[in-house]
């Protein structure tokens, strides 16, 4: 994409500019960043490397000596030095929210297989806290409200009603690739190579 200048003082035109995605030394994904904290690491050059195509571009002050103003560029993917980058982070089981669970199962009930939007969806526990069930990527599958309701407080075979698909924790590409809603494709290209081959993200719509 091309360059852009940031508005420092207009948080509205902030919003509107992608987040930037970091990467240990060894190209393993991390986590997504404002470009102004890329700025920071740019600027105490804990950059190791980079990759993607150009992200922003921030003019700051003019040098009263030289008289030419500073500039910081970047890149869509950086990867930062240091132990902060961890590879253990990796594959850290990522936490538990509805909006991920529901684009992990791609919108879908595990129950009737239809698609719904997210209002109508709802975080359902394969084996109910009543039976010793827990909050887990695990144990949660994403079911419409009408299908939640039938099931009830019970097991799918109590209720008979059959899993269309099982339930699987994301990996840290994944959970990035889910938490994000304005990925840029070559961000996109990035994360999907370390994606598993499990995951329906490689599924068609």
């Amino acid at each position: 994409m091309d360059g852009y200048h940031p508005l420092l003082n207009d948080p509205a035109t902030l919003s509107r500019f992608p987040l930037i995605l970091t990467l240990d030394t060894h190209g393993i994904p991390h986590r997504w960043i404002s470009w102004q904290h890329a700025c920071y690491y740019h600027a105490k050059n804990q950059v190791a490397w980079s990759m993607g195509k150009h992200a922003f571009t921030v003019h700051g002050g003019i040098n009263r000596m030289t008289g030419e103003r500073s500039v910081i560029s970047g890149s869509s993917i950086i990867a930062i030095k240091g132990k902060a980058m961890a590879m253990k982070s990796f594959n850290q089981v990522p936490p538990l929210n509805n909006r991920e669970l529901f684009h992990r199962d791609r919108q879908i009930c595990a129950y009737c297989a239809t698609s719904f939007s997210g209002a109508r969806l709802t975080r359902d526990h394969i084996v109910p806290f009543s039976k010793g069930g827990r909050d887990t990527w695990m144990n949660v599958v994403t079911a419409c409200r009408a299908c939640n309701e039938r099931k009830s407080d019970r097991t799918p075979e109590g209720a008979r009603m059959e899993l269309v698909y099982l339930p699987y924790v994301p990996n840290r590409a994944e959970y990035l690739i889910l938490t994000n809603r304005r990925i840029l494709a070559d961000q996109m290209e990035f994360l999907a190579q370390h994606v598993p081959a499990q995951s329906r993200l490689h599924q068609q719509p």
